[in-house]
C-alpha cells in the first residue's frame, strides 16, 4: 500500500459548457502520458466498485503490454461511492478518482477524457459486462494510428452474449433504428466499452451536445458523418442483473436524441472537424 499523500481526488465541471470550445487534452499537472487511460463511470456502485476496479487492476498489471491508467468517474453519487473510489486511488498505483457534480454518463465521459493524459481514451461499465481480453483489440489498432475510434459490439457474428430477451429485442431495434435513420454503419452504439485517439477526442468533443446514455451514440454518429475509421470488436458479454439503467426513459432519451440528429443532418453544418491526414482515412 502507498502511504497516503493529499487526496488524488479532482473534482469536475458539472456540465460541458465549463469547457473551453476547443480544450487541449494534454497531460495536467504534471501527469504522466500513459497509452491507455480506461474511464469507468460510476452512479451509486458502493457495493460492487472495489471488487471491479481491484480485479481489473490485477488484470492490467498481468496481462495487458501497453502503459495505462485507471480513472474512477464518480458522477454525482448519493451513497459511499466517491469514498471507495478515494480510497482506492490510494492504494492502487495508476488509479485516480474524479467528482462530477452532476449525473450523466456522457458528462462523465466528457469530464474525464477531457483531463485525459494518454494516446487512447477508453471506458467500461463498472460492472465488467465485457471480457476483459477484447481491451488489447479494442485499442491496439487506436494506438497504431490504423484507426480513429474503436468500439465493442455484442452484435457482432464473432460476440458471445448473455442476456434477457427483452434487453436483447430492445438492443437490435434500437440499433436497427439508427441503420435506418441514420445511416448507421457500426452494429452496436451501446455497448459500454469503447476507444477514441486523443486527438480525434479533441476534435469531436466540442462537437456533442448530449450528457446522457446518447452521448456514445452521438459521438459515433458524428465521427462516421467525417469519415473517421470506427474498428468493431466483437465481446464476450454477460447481463448485469443489478444495471442502473432506466429502460424506458432511457429510449425516451435517445429517440429525442436520433431525432436531433436527424434535423441536424438536413440543416447547414457550421463545424466541421477540421480535415487532415492524420486523423482521416486515406
Amino acid at each position: 500500500m502507498r502511504p497516503i499523500s493529499p487526496s488524488p481526488l479532482r473534482v469536475a465541471p458539472g456540465s460541458a459548457h465549463a469547457l473551453p470550445p476547443a480544450a487541449p487534452l494534454a497531460p495536467a499537472g504534471g501527469r504522466e502520458m500513459v497509452d491507455v487511460e480506461i474511464a469507468i463511470p460510476v452512479y451509486n456502485e458502493q457495493r460492487v466498485l472495489e471488487g471491479s476496479i481491484r480485479r481489473l487492476h490485477a488484470y492490467l498489471e498481468r496481462e495487458f503490454p501497453l502503459s495505462w491508467r485507471i480513472v474512477i468517474a464518480d458522477n454525482a453519487s448519493t451513497d459511499r461511492t466517491a469514498a471507495v473510489a478515494r480510497r482506492l486511488s490510494y492504494e492502487l498505483d495508476r488509479v485516480e478518482a474524479i467528482r462530477i457534480r452532476a449525473k450523466g454518463r456522457g458528462r462523465a465521459l466528457r469530464a474525464t477524457w477531457s483531463d485525459g493524459a494518454a494516446r487512447v481514451l477508453s471506458y467500461m461499465d463498472v460492472d465488467l459486462s465485457t471480457g476483459l481480453p477484447a481491451l488489447l483489440p479494442l485499442v491496439a489498432p487506436l494506438v497504431s494510428g490504423h484507426s480513429d475510434l474503436a468500439i465493442g459490439s455484442r452484435l457482432h457474428r464473432d460476440a458471445h452474449v448473455t442476456r434477457s430477451f427483452k434487453r436483447e429485442l430492445i438492443s437490435r431495434l434500437y440499433n436497427r433504428l439508427l441503420r435506418i435513420v441514420l445511416r448507421a454503419r457500426f452494429r452496436d452504439a451501446q455497448c459500454g466499452f469503447k476507444a477514441i485517439r486523443s486527438d480525434v477526442a479533441r476534435r469531436l468533443l466540442p462537437l456533442v451536445r448530449d450528457e446522457g446514455w446518447f452521448f456514445d451514440t452521438e459521438l459515433l454518429v458524428l465521427a462516421q458523418r467525417r469519415r473517421l475509421r470506427i474498428h468493431e470488436v466483437p465481446v464476450d458479454w454477460v447481463e448485469d442483473a443489478d444495471s442502473r439503467v432506466e429502460i424506458l426513459p432511457t429510449a425516451l432519451a435517445d429517440l429525442r436524441g436520433v431525432a436531433r440528429l436527424v434535423f441536424a443532418r438536413r440543416a447547414p453544418e457550421r463545424t466541421q472537424v477540421p480535415r487532415h491526414r492524420s486523423v482521416l482515412a486515406p
